[in-house]
């Protein structure tokens, strides 16, 4: 049980009080009748309905029962819609019955969404007791645009506090647990969701990413997702802790269990018009590749090594795509450090003061230790300190991450996001001008999978995929192979091998009497990939991301029905 204060132990109380009421009498598992719906596609329930052979009412019902079952497996729900949800599903077979008709592409798909879109009626709390019993007035764009689809959203999920952090817990809502193995993470921001999908418990979903919260989630859980560039999806009606804040653009994107699925969803939600206006007229567009596409690939970023699970599951899909006739090449991601320190910069211009400033009588979650303790502490102190980790511990790195993690002024801002953009011109000529690539394969994280409790020192981790919010560029994540202990065990590449990036980091990660990084413990869990395009090019990632998938085979056992595949095998 979480520690509250005496002034929100109350809030907290009614709201978890709310959600079990909403979860109560619902059968806690889809019963065997209901469990084809759940081996379904999001691109199948829509043709079965279209067919006339399912209805939404009762694809929906073995999905609110199998959502149910997925929260008390992992605590992965906040708002519960099922009353509302059930009646749109009703209207929607009446409308069908008479017309024939789908209302639109994604008529009937039960869908999920993450806590931080507002739906009216609804809370968007984001984890903040003081933004509780404060309901929407009107609905987040994507919201509007999902129900004309056809949509029914019937849960909000869980999110990690401030949303800045992969720890996914909260004083409000609790922690969520990754569904292949409670000991760790199911990852973050969008982790609810993740968790929820990898279970069956929607059949698709809504997340959102501003340094890895799409990708990080949808690989510590084994599913795909897809974080478009900014300018694709509107994020009118999303909350936020920082609004205003756009030196980093956050995202709004697809999650689910196919690429298929993805590109429904982005086929439904890219270029509509949006209540701020910032989104162009750049609707799906249908693209066809080359017999021969070129990839580039890294299986490290040289800040920290890749584990060898990671560096596997990017060789793997190497090897997949050279088999299918692709050409792959390796290339070197230029200075790793320079993205991640101006992601640092950037974001951390204020102090994260507007960030905190939300807690309110909250206990701050540990996972924001590493993240917001530069700017706590005074400039001596950390500028000696960061003396010390760079001139008697050799890390540089780490160092300058610690330097650049204060409060600035108005004109140091400037700074950062000229780096910013001197950074992207460097990189388009220097991997995508120089080695002429179709898109880039790459490690998510270092780690395949953190155990709770990771993130509150290894936060850093999230610079993999922070380089591709830098550098603004659409990135689609799907799940490769599992953790196999006979194959990814430490070697002396990794314990005494010299070091690729920060000294600090791989030595906790991989040193020592109990590394981070633990192949046994981690047996069976997911390991996934990056796949990166250019600006403008998400349909262009997708049509790779399912030239991927098919290379690397569908034995690999992910998609619907994985999760009780995996279980009945005697998983943890």
């Amino acid at each position: 049980m979480w520690p509250f204060s005496a002034s929100n132990a109350a809030v907290v109380a009614q709201k978890r009080g709310e959600r079990a009421r909403a979860l109560a009498n619902v059968p806690q598992s889809a019963s065997p009748s209901q469990a084809v719906y759940l081996k379904a596609t999001a691109t199948e329930i829509v043709e079965y309905i279209g067919r006339g052979e399912w209805t939404a009412t009762e694809v929906l019902d073995a999905y609110i029962a199998r959502a149910v079952f997925a929260h008390a497996t992992t605590n992965c729900l906040t708002e519960v819609m099922f009353g509302p949800a059930r009646q749109r599903a009703a209207e929607l077979d009446a409308e069908f019955a008479a017309t024939k008709k789908l209302r639109g592409p994604l008529h009937g798909v039960p869908m999920s969404i993450k806590d931080q879109f507002n739906i009216k009626g609804y809370d968007s709390s984001v984890g903040f007791s003081q933004w509780t019993n404060k309901p929407a007035a009107t609905n987040a764009d994507l919201v509007n645009i999902l129900l004309a689809a056809g949509a029914v959203l019937y849960v909000k999920t869980n999110i990690p506090q401030t949303m800045f952090a992969f720890e996914c817990a909260n004083p409000v809502w609790g922690r969520t647990t990754n569904p292949w193995n409670a000991n760790y993470t199911c990852g973050g921001s969008s982790g609810g969701e993740a968790a929820l999908l990898a279970m069956d418990g929607s059949a698709a979903g809504i997340g959102s990413d501003i340094g890895g919260s799409l990708r990080i989630p949808a690989a510590y859980c084994g599913i795909y997702s897809l974080k478009p560039a900014s300018g694709r999806v509107s994020y009118f009606g999303a909350k936020g802790p920082v609004p205003g804040f756009e030196g980093i653009v956050s995202t709004a994107g697809p999650m689910g269990r196919s690429v298929q699925d993805l590109e429904l969803i982005s086929r439904a939600i890219f270029g509509c018009p949006s209540t701020d206006g910032l989104v162009p007229p750049l609707p799906f567009r249908n693209v066809t590749l080359p017999k021969k596409l070129k990839f580039g690939y890294y299986t490290s970023d040289n800040f920290i090594k890749a584990s060898p699970a990671c560096k596997r599951a990017v060789l793997e899909t190497v090897e997949a795509l050279r088999s299918a006739g692709h050409e792959c090449v390796e290339f070197e991601v230029p200075d790793s450090y320079i993205p991640f320190n101006v992601f640092v910069s950037i974001s951390s211009s204020d102090g994260y003061e507007t960030m905190m400033s939300h807690l309110g009588p909250d206990k701050k979650e540990s996972a924001l230790f590493l993240v917001t303790l530069g700017p706590s502490v005074p400039s001596f102190l950390r500028n000696f300190a960061s003396w010390v980790v760079e001139t008697f511990f050799g890390d540089k790195l780490f160092a300058n991450v610690a330097r650049a993690s204060r409060k600035k002024s108005v004109g140091e801002y400037y700074k950062s996001i000229n780096a910013k953009n001197e950074y992207r011109k460097r990189f388009h000529e220097e991997v995508w001008d120089k080695y002429e690539l179709d898109g880039i394969i790459a490690p998510v994280q270092a780690l395949p999978q953190l155990p709770h409790g990771g993130c509150d020192k290894l936060s850093p981790l999230a610079e993999a995929t922070m380089l591709y919010n830098v550098l603004n560029l659409p990135a689609g994540c799907l799940p490769v192979t599992r953790v196999d202990p006979t194959k990814d065990q430490l070697t002396e590449e990794w314990v005494n091998g010299p070091g690729l990036g920060s000294r600090l980091l791989e030595a906790g990660i991989y040193k020592g009497k109990a590394p981070v990084y633990n192949p046994e413990a981690m047996k069976g869990m997911p390991v996934n990939i990056q796949l990166v395009g250019k600006k403008w090019e998400e349909e262009k990632v997708l049509a790779m991301m399912e030239v991927v998938d098919a290379a690397l085979g569908k034995e690999r056992g992910f998609g619907p029905g994985a999760w009780d595949a995996h279980a009945s095998n005697g998983a943890p």
